[in-house]
């Protein structure tokens, strides 16, 4: 009885230890391995997609590279959905989570967050020509993503507008390219989310596609991180400022948002500096 209860106290601290070592502080583990474990998604254009030639590109690929550069670490790419890229942080699958993620309130009470790293706005794709407005497709389909701050948002503009079968209205997807399939098989009348997505998936099929009536909502997108570690977070937060003072954020804004691309999308905010 004695051998298997020290067995047993054994085997506890042993479990103990091995849970110790994993959530050891997120910036410690990341200097020692030199490795940055990033979740990216994989089929937001602009932000993380695949391209023609299969190469995993975007703003939020850019932005999750330079991170781990500055930081002089490899960066691991790790594939992450709306409702996997706060899963994986929590579990200390990734060690941040560059995902077009809206920092929310509600959010923050599951995992931390960078400063703002980029500004954009909930809007609404239909087919060229078939609304022009938000009041006029009141009653119909609208596609959007499960379990995101744009499906919240967009019932509740619904129901503004006086749609009484707004639950239903609202069709919900997994990814992105499954709400833009349903919009062009017809099976809904419009879609909704960040605007940039919506410029992303448009300029797939140039003038089919427009934005129309005005934002619903403002989307500032932040780095999902691990919750209480302040060194981690003011690593990335420090990284994303020196980023914006020399020029650098610009860049790779301009590569994927500038006037000259198919996504264009004005910069509307300034990044947040710290004296």
């Amino acid at each position: 009885m004695r051998f298997g209860k020290i067995l047993f106290l054994a085997v506890i601290f042993a479990l103990f230890s091995a849970q110790a070592v994993l959530a050891g502080p997120t910036y410690d583990q990341v200097m020692k391995d030199k490795v940055i474990r990033a979740g990216l998604m994989t089929d937001s254009i602009p932000g993380a997609f695949y391209n023609k030639d299969n190469e995993w590109v975007g703003f939020d690929v850019d932005i999750a590279k330079e991170i781990a550069k500055r930081l002089d670490c490899e960066l691991k790419r790790v594939p992450v959905t709306n409702k996997t890229r706060i899963a994986f942080v929590q579990q200390g699958r990734i060690d941040m989570s560059v995902a077009n993620m809206t920092h929310k309130r509600e959010r923050d009470k599951s995992i931390d967050f960078s400063i703002t790293y980029f500004f954009d706005g909930q809007k609404l794709l239909v087919k060229k020509g078939s609304f022009a407005n938000w009041d006029e497709i009141v009653g119909q389909k609208i596609a959007t993503m499960q379990g995101t701050t744009s499906e919240v948002n967009l019932k509740n503009k619904l129901e503004e507008l006086g749609d009484t079968n707004a639950d239903d209205n609202v069709i919900s997807f997994q990814k992105e390219s499954e709400c833009f399939q349903a919009l062009e098989m017809g099976r809904v009348a419009g879609w909704s989310t960040d605007s940039t997505i919506l410029l992303g998936y448009a300029a797939k099929r140039p003038g089919e596609y427009e934005l129309i009536g005005d934002f619903i909502s403002d989307e500032p997108y932040g780095i999902g991180l691990p919750e209480d570690d302040s060194k981690w977070r003011d690593t990335i937060n420090f990284t994303i400022q020196d980023m914006w003072l020399d020029g650098t954020y610009m860049d790779i804004y301009n590569k994927w948002y500038g006037p000259d691309t198919p996504y264009s999308f004005p910069m509307t905010e300034q990044i947040e500096v710290w004296p």
